[in-house]
């Protein structure tokens, strides 16, 4: 199976191809903004450096959030739509898993997988895995102070790594002893790829956005229509 990975959800451009588990290629390229610039001709230099077509593709994953809302409808819409070129699967990972897939990659036999994203404003994104990458928690928007459903799933025997953006943030929340994966700081597509790939029916997990915080622009109030003096009856 031919499976391309792609991630646009927070500071960061990144796309890899895996045939059958074993990596092909893979780009990775940190950015603020000019996703969608950059992620079309990132798939297409993989591509030729893999000497595949498109239409070899067997499945597409693309990572759903949490993230930034301009971030995460790139990379959706570049999938679903490449997906239904090529009439190929496009499979959600949430970002949370694959930072979790990554720790487990460069750090493998913990107990626990820690995956925390700041999300500022002191708040985290945060889900806890076991060491085989089952989720010990829902993936959740939480205060710094109040991560009572990630420390109710801990076992304090277990080893704990860290991985995100957040993960030295949520260790000192939790008050635990735990290693933070340094490389893992943002989702790489190889795992994303990897988590697609392992899905024995892309159907359980559509390609739909995740979004745990309310977007923080609000729709303007209508205007209020000035009279038109023309129209105003004389006395």
């Amino acid at each position: 199976m031919i499976v391309l990975g792609l991630d646009t959800a927070q500071a960061a451009c990144s796309a890899a191809l895996l045939k059958d588990g074993r990596l092909l290629a893979a780009r990775h390229q940190p950015m603020q903004a000019g996703h969608a610039e950059a992620l079309a001709p990132m798939v297409v230099d993989l591509l030729a450096e893999a000497g595949l077509a498109p239409a070899a593709l067997n499945r597409i994953g693309v990572t759903i959030g949490p993230g930034t809302f301009t971030g995460l409808r790139i990379g959706l819409a570049f999938a679903r739509a490449l997906g239904g070129a090529l009439e190929c699967p496009v499979v959600g990972v949430t970002t949370l898993a694959a930072l979790a897939a990554g720790a487990a990659r460069r750090r493998p036999g913990a107990g626990a997988y820690l995956a925390a994203i700041n999300a500022r404003r002191q708040e985290i994104y945060v889900q806890l895995f076991a060491g085989d990458l089952a989720p010990l928690s829902e993936p959740a928007l939480l205060p710094v102070e109040s991560l009572e459903p990630v420390a109710a799933a801990l076992t304090p025997a277990a080893r704990l790594v860290a991985a995100g953006t957040g993960a030295a943030l949520a260790l000192a929340a939790l008050s635990c002893e735990g290693e933070i994966d340094a490389d893992g700081t943002l989702p790489a597509a190889e795992d994303v790829a990897h988590l697609a790939a392992a899905l024995a029916d892309p159907a359980n997990a559509p390609a739909r956005p995740l979004y745990l915080r309310a977007p923080d622009a609000k729709l303007l109030a209508p205007r209020r229509r000035r009279p038109d003096p023309r129209t105003r009856s004389r006395s």
